[in-house]
């Protein structure tokens, strides 16, 4: 089977399905989650080939991967190859990728100011989006 150059995976029907079910994602979603999604549209596909695939999309930046607040770790096809974070509702899931040139300073003074050289980050923001939150909802 082909290769891909980019991800390392080679080219099946689950690596393809499990690519279209991150790309219908409405946000987040665990391993479990997919596979779950998966089995319902009648795709035969292991819960290891799902993490499998997911963890090679990931090294190859082709999804975000992020901890809710439960600890579980969450995939969603990353929709830019630039440095982002995430405001993430925790309710349905639904996220937003965010740019912050506040975030990116404070990273580096941070690290400057501590000695610290070679930074990486992470920031995530976990809320309720305008469908979830109370004060959202038509009627409130």
């Amino acid at each position: 089977m082909a290769e891909r150059a980019e991800t390392g995976l080679r080219s099946t029907r689950q690596r393809h399905a499990i690519e279209r079910a991150l790309g219908a994602a409405r946000g987040f979603r665990t391993a479990q989650e997919l596979h779950d999604e998966l089995r319902r549209d009648g795709v035969s596909v292991g819960l290891t080939t799902v993490y499998r695939t997911l963890q090679t999309l990931a090294e190859g930046g082709a999804v975000d991967v992020l901890r809710n607040g439960e600890g579980e770790v969450i995939y969603r096809r990353c929709t830019t190859g630039e440095h982002h974070h995430h405001l993430v509702c925790r309710a349905c899931g639904h996220s937003v990728e965010v740019a912050s040139d506040d975030v990116e300073r404070w990273a580096g003074e941070t690290a400057t100011h501590h000695g610290f050289t070679s930074v990486t980050h992470t920031a995530e923001l976990y809320g309720l989006c305008h469908s979830c939150s109370p004060e959202g909802r038509p009627g409130k």
